[in-house]
């Protein structure tokens, strides 16, 4: 059987095709909506060997969905808070970096800035109330306005069952998962309120539906985001401040290495992967970037399941 490769031209070799008989005023808008496509859109060359490609956008910049907008991304300096802080100022936003270590927030802000793109960086501790103080201060004085949130940042101290779990680690793994991101959305809402179709998104995980054996309490932990999501979102929605999670499945990061460095576990975990590959932080950015968006203007209190088809459902 012969396969095509795909490419940024195939649309208009099966448009060509298509046109062939159909009246003009059918053709035409044939060829416009191709067009459209061909500005932001870019297929990756091939077909992997388990049949599915990526679909890339050329230029997020072009989409401008998030022009003008103030958004604060937890967590950022790498792998997923990364690529979403990245792919929000792509999309138009002035984005504010955010981490632990301030040379990690350096190195982010400078990679950054390299694009073009409006960013700055503060280190912050999310469980520390002071360093949150200042994050919102200093976002304020910079911006003079808030519009986004995206709490990104989680913990994961120790490996293993949930009844076996140390009290001090179940303790540090609610205070940094949850109780800072409960925290922070509310400690954001008075800037937030002041904005129209402002937006808030947790991230959990698909360990929150479908909790993984050796990270108990950290999958109890996303699971009590999903509800943290849901009520607040039903709080919120009368003030038209939405409230969205992302439930990442296994992202190809520093956090998941163990799941992919040895040929054994990747066959292991891609065997629970319907798409049959690993997903990408770009993939989760995507996702929050339609979710702050007004393309989503009608979706809150929705967690957003983003694994590869794997089976997640409480």
């Amino acid at each position: 059987m012969k396969t095509m490769a795909i490419n940024a031209t195939t649309p208009f070799i099966f448009a060509s095709k298509l046109c062939k008989g159909l009246a003009p005023l059918t053709q035409a808008i044939l060829a416009n909506h191709c067009n459209k496509f061909r500005s932001i859109v870019t297929i990756n060359q091939g077909i992997s060997k388990n049949r599915y490609y990526s679909n890339t956008i050329a230029d997020y910049s072009a989409m401008k969905r998030l022009e003008g907008k103030v958004a604060i991304v937890t967590a950022s300096t790498d792998g997923i808070g990364f690529a979403i802080a990245k792919r929000l100022a792509q999309e138009g936003a002035n984005v504010v970096i955010s981490s632990r270590k301030q040379n990690n927030v350096a190195k982010a802000v400078e990679e950054l800035r390299k694009l073009q793109l409006n960013v700055i960086g503060l280190k912050c501790h999310v469980g520390d109330a002071q360093d949150r103080k200042e994050l919102f201060e200093e976002t304020i004085r910079k911006y003079g306005k808030l519009n986004i949130l995206v709490s990104n940042a989680a913990t994961n101290p120790a490996v293993g069952g949930v009844l076996s779990c140390d009290e001090k680690v179940w303790d540090k793994i609610f205070d940094i998962n949850v109780k800072s991101s409960y925290l922070l959305a509310k400690e954001a809402l008075p800037w937030l309120r002041k904005e129209k179709n402002s937006n808030i998104v947790f991230v959990s995980s698909i360990a929150g539906y479908d909790p993984f054996e050796l990270l108990g309490a950290y999958s109890v932990s996303k699971t009590a985001l999903i509800g943290l999501t849901k009520a607040a979102a039903k709080e919120l929605a009368p003030e038209g401040i939405r409230v969205n999670c992302l439930a990442p499945g296994i992202i190809k990061t520093k956090f998941s290495k163990s799941l992919y460095e040895s040929d054994t576990a990747k066959e292991i975990v891609l065997g629970k992967i319907p798409i049959q590959r690993l997903g990408l932080p770009e993939d989760m950015a995507g996702v929050v970037a339609f979710l702050v968006s007004d393309d989503a203007s009608y979706i809150t209190g929705e967690s957003i399941v983003a694994a590869g088809g794997m089976t997640a459902r409480l």
